[in-house]
């Protein structure tokens, strides 16, 4: 039997086969968070450019009351199940106010990192030790499947705009995949990040400080040290394009030069020519009436709306509704 690390492994020479043999070339972005892209991330998550995690801390700040009636009305027990919870900066706000509100209710982290998942728990149960936490490592829907038979209200988060890393017709089955696990009443809490001026997206993915461009190079360090490929590093450059007609911000990896790269571990070659791009990140920005639609065609109905006081982002409750 494989262990998780095979697994894993396994996982990413897949991927990388699969990605870079397409034309044009692409990796999925959760090979960006090894655990030096995690470091990466959380520093660029404090950038002055990275509006969007004040953003979204500001309204649990601000509503944190108007989601505990949401969540609870008449003191109705509750499963806080949040998918990909990262360090949990942001669902603390919750969890301390649902604490001190002595509201019935277990927060379920599901994550596929164990340790991510271990080391959260881990802190919560230090800092509220009455707190039931219950970690699940696997993937989001199996652990949906998985949860207790016997009926409580589900309240699943997916915050930090993580579905903007979709395509469109990704964003639609996962929903459509939530509404079949989910029953009439229970509620998913989704963080869009909504379309602006331009010139403030653009910012955030190409910061002053170059700590994103040195995540999105990471990808390639990992690569070298999971695959024993040969990149240069020195020979590849960080690009970062924002369509504002499509809401589309795209992080790539561009050759700076003619060159193969070899995969010791996949006994394979790949040959990029001057200028070869990788599509590595899609960062979806969102109107009111694409997340409007999208409610409406895949079982559920917008029961609240929450934006940060510039409008910059908005934390959208979904309420699954009754089916004939």
């Amino acid at each position: 039997m494989m262990n998780n690390e095979q697994l894993v492994g396994n996982e990413v020479a897949e991927a990388v086969r699969e990605g870079l043999s397409q034309s044009p070339r692409r990796l999925p972005s959760w090979l960006l968070y090894d655990t030096e892209g995690s470091r990466l991330f959380a520093q660029i998550m404090h950038l002055p450019e990275y509006y969007l995690t004040r953003s979204e801390f500001e309204i649990f700040a601000q509503y944190k009351e108007d989601f505990a009636r949401l969540f609870s009305p008449g003191g109705e027990p509750f499963e806080l199940i949040e998918l990909g919870p990262g360090d949990g900066l942001k669902t603390k706000v919750l969890l301390r106010h649902f604490v001190e509100q002595n509201l019935p209710f277990s927060y379920i982290p599901v994550d596929i990192s164990e340790d991510a998942l271990n080391q959260l728990a881990a802190a919560l149960q230090l800092q509220w030790p009455g707190l039931d936490v219950r970690p699940q490592h696997d993937d989001y829907f199996r652990a949906l499947a998985l949860l207790s038979e016997e009926y409580t209200r589900k309240v699943v988060l997916f915050l930090g705009s993580n579905i903007g890393n979709y395509a469109w017709d990704e964003i639609h089955e996962f929903y459509h995949q939530l509404s079949r696990r989910l029953r009439p009443g229970d509620l998913v809490v989704t963080g869009f990040d909504l379309q602006k001026h331009p010139a403030v997206i653009q910012a955030a993915y190409t910061d002053s400080a170059g700590l994103t461009r040195a995540f999105n190079l990471n990808l390639l360090r990992r690569l070298n040290r999971e695959l024993d490929a040969t990149f240069d590093l020195s020979a590849w450059d960080h690009y970062e394009t924002y369509n504002p007609e499509t809401g589309e911000a795209r992080s790539y990896l561009v050759s700076q030069k003619a060159q193969t790269v070899r995969f010791g571990a996949l006994d394979w070659e790949v040959t990029f020519p001057y200028a070869d791009l990788i599509h590595t990140e899609i960062s979806r920005k969102f109107r009111a009436e694409e997340i409007n639609r999208l409610a409406a065609q895949t079982g559920f109905a917008v029961k609240e709306w929450k934006t940060d006081c510039k409008g910059y982002f908005a934390d959208v409750v979904f309420e699954r509704l009754h089916t004939e």
